[in-house]
C-alpha cells in the first residue's frame, strides 16, 4: 500500500473513532490527527477539510463495493449501499447528520445519482431529460431520507429486508398509478 493510502487510511480511522464519541462539529483537525499520530500539515496534504475527509471515507469503501461485484440492477447495488451502512452505522449515522456545504448528505446524493439513474431505466419510462431529472431528484431524496430514518432507527431491519421494503413499496405504488391511468383512459 503507498504511504499516501497509509496516511489517509490512518486519517479516516482517527475520524471514524472521534464521530463514535462526539458530534462532527466538534471534531478540530488537530484532534483528527493526534488520534492517529499524524501533524496538521499531513492532514492537509491530503484533504480540503474533514468534509472532504468523510465524503473520502464513504468513497473508498463505495468503490471497493462496486468494483468487487457484479450488480444484476440497481436493487442490488442499493443493498450493498445498506450493508456498508449497516456494518458502520455508527459512523455512518453520524455522517448523515452532517448540515452545510459539503456535507456527507450532498456527497451521497450526488454519488446516488448515477446509481439512480441506471435503475431507474429498469423500472420506468421516462423519455424527457427534464423529467428523468424530477425522476432522479426525487428518488434520491426519498432513498437519503429513508437511509437516515433506518440508520436513526437502530437498523432493526437487515440491509435485505431494507431494501425489499423499499422495492416492495415503489413497485406498489407504480402499479397503483398504472392501474389509474388504465381505467382514466
Amino acid at each position: 500500500m503507498p504511504d499516501a493510502n497509509i496516511t489517509k487510511n490512518a486519517l479516516a480511522s482517527s475520524m471514524k473513532k472521534l464521530m463514535k464519541e462526539k458530534a462532527f462539529s466538534k471534531i478540530s483537525v488537530i484532534d483528527i490527527c493526534e488520534g492517529c499520530g499524524m501533524n496538521r500539515k499531513s492532514f492537509y496534504y491530503h484533504f480540503k477539510d474533514k468534509y472532504d475527509l468523510v465524503n473520502w471515507i464513504f468513497y473508498m469503501d463505495f468503490i471497493g463495493l462496486v468494483n468487487t461485484k457484479q450488480y444484476q440492477n440497481g436493487w442490488d447495488l442499493l443493498v450493498s449501499v445498506g450493508e456498508l451502512f449497516y456494518r458502520d452505522q455508527e459512523f455512518y449515522r453520524a455522517a448523515l447528520k452532517i448540515e452545510g456545504q459539503n456535507s456527507f448528505s450532498e456527497y451521497f446524493h450526488e454519488s446516488m445519482t448515477p446509481i439512480v439513474s441506471f435503475f431507474l431505466r429498469d423500472i420506468c419510462d421516462v423519455d424527457e431529460d427534464a423529467d428523468q431529472e424530477i425522476f432522479i431528484t426525487f428518488f434520491c431524496d426519498a432513498y437519503l431520507a429513508a437511509v437516515v430514518h433506518w440508520l436513526e432507527d437502530g437498523c432493526q431491519m437487515r440491509p435485505e429486508e431494507f431494501i425489499g421494503n423499499l422495492k416492495k413499496m415503489i413497485l406498489g405504488i407504480a402499479r397503483q398509478i398504472q392501474k389509474e391511468e388504465a381505467e382514466a383512459g
